[in-house]
């Protein structure tokens, strides 16, 4: 037989677009991904977050046809209401409502809180009743979201930080290597925060590598050395008055003026008990009235700088034993306890009589050197981490939210999953949520532990440990990890970062961008590796879990941008999923090229001058027939209405 096949000047027609063979990837400078096909059913929409009338929001997304809406409670769009502006604009009848239209409409629902602070952190510092005022509005979109779902165990997603600057800076250098660039710390007893920078080598000690642990550790040791030094010089000054009245007093002594000084004593005791007639009982002493207002003014000086002492030794101590509590420092502690027991007797009456002052001081300069001695083997970290101080805040404010939700509601209580921020604020990166993740179930167990007497539940360990790791987990948001890259980190870094939080996640949100901003575009029109990071959450999750995990397209950036059009065709395409309910082709990534939709043919895939060229007899058929006549009658040829 001959060789039939065409020779290559022979036109072969258009491609098949239906054919496994055609598909678009990055590789090959297409938008799109390749070989992910996600059915369009795991996919979520997110109501539009810049109106109260959520019911409207969540039915116009019914409409499309979603079988997930993300309902939005987040606080876009508000007037200066405050934090919960848009949450508490929307009527309590409407998130019963929407459950209503959820029933009808075979639908699920999620839902996404208000955006606030966990940790109490505000612009001035932070306050420890703003942190509460943040668990009670939490506790609030936890309510409002069981009306939503009152039966099932509908996910809550509320931000790790709003706010809170990041705790930790890290980027990579030229080499690749992981470099430490700033930490924040936080004076806890004050409030206030700021960055310790990365400001070099230690070249006096020697010391060629930056070290910021080793920064931090120097600098509570300068403060707590100021702090006790500043102290220490007021009680230097009432030491100082007192040796100079003890010189005057044995020169009083050898020249005879021994009852001068006793005057002198007694009048200073007066002038404590009633002041306002100090001065006139002055006058009444004759000669000796100079002499006895100097000493009397020396003493009350000296009184003065010991009560500033004494003021100051009090917050050192205060904030030692704060730091000792808090660090379960027994040692300290136990030796802190046993110097206030033995300064509280003569802290009394120390203002009365001249012995008990000087006893008083002494105790005081005593005070100091337990302090300092404190401070040369461990001081106290005045100056805190603020990771380690925001992970302590936050992971009580998440504790005690679900611990509330589950308390109230039992077994529909609403799931609390913290959302990674974009990077560059707090508690963004994978080993900081996995922290928070596992000392807020800490704490849940530890509350749902104790007895119902003292605010629990009587719950065992085990059960309560089950309970925390069902209420407690994580929404990963791709598109917020991604902005690691602007510090250097690659697209393996990203699924590394991926893998660490995969066995935490319940919920995904999807959106790209470049890695430098946070501008939200659909997937595929931007460079996060999705295809490796899911890949990596399902190997961690298990396929039959994963297929369960919602991925909510977040994409404000769009939606604001883009005629307000939740990009929903586009996920379609860039995830390849299928256009039918089965696994299988055809795929919505494979119909770009088709002039006209799926469901009108393959579109005017051939050249327009095809038929009339070389003949034939199929040129006046309409396009799904094969033909080339789109929006021609059949019959005539002449045009539809």
């Amino acid at each position: 037989m001959g060789d039939y096949s065409l020779p290559p000047t022979i036109y072969e027609g258009a491609s098949y677009t239906l054919e496994p063979k055609y598909q678009f990837d990055r590789e090959s400078n297409s938008p799109y991904l390749t070989g992910t096909s996600v059915r369009a059913g795991v996919f979520s929409a997110p109501s539009n977050p810049q109106t109260a009338n959520q019911i409207d929001a969540v039915s116009k997304k019914i409409s499309t046809g979603l079988r997930n809406i993300e309902v939005s409670g987040v606080n876009i769009g508000g007037q200066g209401e405050g934090a919960l502006g848009l949450m508490d604009n929307i009527p309590k009848q409407h998130f019963k409502e929407i459950n209503r239209l959820k029933k009808l409409a075979n639908v699920e629902l999620t839902f996404h809180g208000p955006l606030v602070e966990p940790t109490g952190m505000g612009r001035g510092g932070w306050d420890p009743q703003q942190r509460i005022q943040a668990e009670r509005e939490m506790v609030s979109a936890i309510e409002r979201a069981h009306d939503l779902d009152p039966k099932g165990n509908i996910i809550v997603t509320f931000h790790a930080s709003n706010g809170l600057p990041e705790p930790r800076t890290i980027v990579k250098d030229s080499k690749g290597n992981t470099v430490t660039e700033k930490i924040a710390v936080i004076d806890e007893s004050t409030g206030e925060f700021g960055n310790l920078p990365r400001t070099g080598v230690n070249y006096f000690e020697g010391k060629e590598l930056y070290d910021p642990e080793e920064d931090l550790k120097r600098l509570n040791q300068r403060r707590w050395s100021g702090r006790l030094n500043n102290v220490s010089i007021e009680a230097e000054r009432a030491y100082g008055v007192m040796r100079n009245i003890k010189m005057q007093a044995e020169k009083m002594k050898q020249s005879g003026e021994q009852e001068e000084l006793q005057q002198a004593l007694h009048t200073y005791n007066f002038s404590i008990k009633e002041p306002e007639k100090y001065d006139k009982y002055l006058e009444d002493m004759g000669p000796a009235k100079d002499n006895v207002k100097a000493l009397v003014t020396q003493l009350t000086y000296a009184r003065a700088n010991a009560e500033d002492a004494y003021l100051g030794l009090q917050d050192a101590f205060n904030q030692a034993m704060a730091v000792a509590k808090r660090d379960g420092n027994k040692e300290v502690e136990n030796q802190l306890v046993s110097f206030r027991e033995k300064i509280a007797p003569k802290t009394k009456d120390y203002d009365k009589e001249y012995e008990k002052l000087e006893e008083f001081v002494d105790e005081i300069s005593r005070g100091i050197r337990m302090l300092q001695s404190i401070g040369e083997k461990n001081p106290p970290k005045v100056y805190r981490p603020l990771e380690e101080f925001a992970l302590d805040k936050a992971s009580t404010t998440f504790a005690n939210v679900a611990f509330q939700g589950y308390k109230k509601f039992e077994d529909s209580a609403p799931v609390v999953s913290i959302e990674n921020p974009p990077v560059g604020m707090g508690l963004s990166k994978s080993d900081e949520l996995e922290k928070l993740v596992k000392k807020s179930r800490e704490k849940f167990v530890e509350q749902a532990a104790k007895p119902e007497s003292e605010g629990g539940l009587g719950m065992s360990a085990k059960e309560a440990e089950k309970e925390a790791n069902k209420l407690i987990g994580v929404t990963w948001d791709v598109g917020h990890i991604n902005m690691l890259r602007k510090y250097g980190f690659d697209n393996k870094d990203l699924v590394k970062q991926t893998e660490q939080v995969a066995p935490y996640i319940k919920h995904i949100h999807l959106s790209d961008n470049f890695g430098l901003e946070h501008t939200e575009l659909p997937m595929g029109m931007g460079n996060v590796p999705i295809k490796e990071e899911l890949a990596a959450i399902e190997k961690k999750l298990g396929k039959e879990y994963f297929s369960k995990v919602k991925q909510v397209i977040e994409t404000g950036g769009w939606f604001r941008n883009f005629n307000n059009v939740t990009p929903f065709a586009e996920t379609l395409e860039a995830f390849g999923s299928p256009i039918y309910g089965m696994k299988m082709a055809p795929y919505w990534n494979r119909t770009r090229g088709a002039g006209m939709g799926y469901f009108s043919g393959y579109g005017k895939m051939l050249p327009d001058v095809h038929f009339s060229t070389y003949g034939a007899g199929f040129s006046s058929l309409p396009p799904e027939l094969g033909g080339q006549m789109a929006g021609r009658s059949r019959l005539s040829g002449t045009p539809n209405e």
